[in-house]
């Protein structure tokens, strides 16, 4: 299979003062394209920092991060920016819609950075917004959606530049568990339709609906197993 993200002896240290905390000791992964990985571990597990490492968000220490063919291990921050635009989409607990702009607009977003024209930009905004199911609302803008719509634009926004991950942090915090479950089925046709998913969740409810669990703790692998048993929608 084709990996997509292979990380390897991944470790991240932050200095306050002289002294060295190490949050992340060593982490070994691979995630193949089309694969739904779900992130988890407690509080102070890492996964947070794992979370910035893959959404090049941050660099590692030292280690070794190829995503799509590309060492980004030791890029520079625009370089950095600029492979986050083009490979990854993300999605937030907190939706981070800019409030003056309409659901079609926020979409469009990523697109405007990637030099797009405007009416190849609204063609490609309007299609992912018909993927979530949110055509009818494309010209509200945020405070005249629910939390649920807006978690749909944020969706459709990772998705426009058609990247090679979507990453998920806590995608369903802000949501009620009816709502939470319209989402997850929104991910699981994302993932139907072949992207891959990285899920970072901390409620297993959530995590069962991925075909794998990886889970931190102190800093390393504490496991990462298949899930035989994924939720399947109806």
């Amino acid at each position: 299979m084709d990996s997509v993200i292979h990380l390897k002896d991944i470790k991240k240290s932050y200095f306050m003062g002289k002294q060295e905390l190490q949050v992340l000791k060593g982490i070994n992964i691979d995630i193949n394209k089309n694969e739904y990985v779900a992130l988890m571990g407690p509080s102070g597990s890492g996964k947070s920092t794992l979370m910035n490492i893959l959404g090049c968000l941050d660099s590692p220490t030292s280690g070794t991060y190829i995503l799509s063919g590309n060492d980004v291990s030791t890029m520079l921050d625009n370089d950095l920016a600029e492979i986050r635009n083009k490979e990854i989409g993300f999605v937030f607990q907190q939706f981070n819609l800019l409030p003056r702009l309409t659901a079609l607009e926020n979409v469009a977003l990523p697109l405007v950075y990637a030099g797009i024209s405007r009416k190849l930009r609204t063609e490609m905004a309007k299609e992912v917004l018909n993927k979530v199911d949110l055509t009818e609302r494309s010209h509200h803008k945020p405070n005249e959606l629910s939390g649920g719509q807006c978690q749909r634009v944020a969706i459709a926004r990772a998705l426009v530049n058609n990247p090679s991950i979507i990453l998920a942090d806590e995608p369903t915090g802000n949501l009620d568990s009816k709502t939470s479950h319209e989402i997850m089925e929104i991910f699981n046709k994302i993932h139907q339709d072949g992207n891959t998913v990285v899920l970072v969740t901390h409620e297993d409810d959530i995590s069962k609906f991925a075909h794998r669990i990886i889970r931190l703790k102190d800093g390393l692998l504490e496991s990462d197993r298949l899930n035989v048993h994924h939720a399947v929608m109806a």
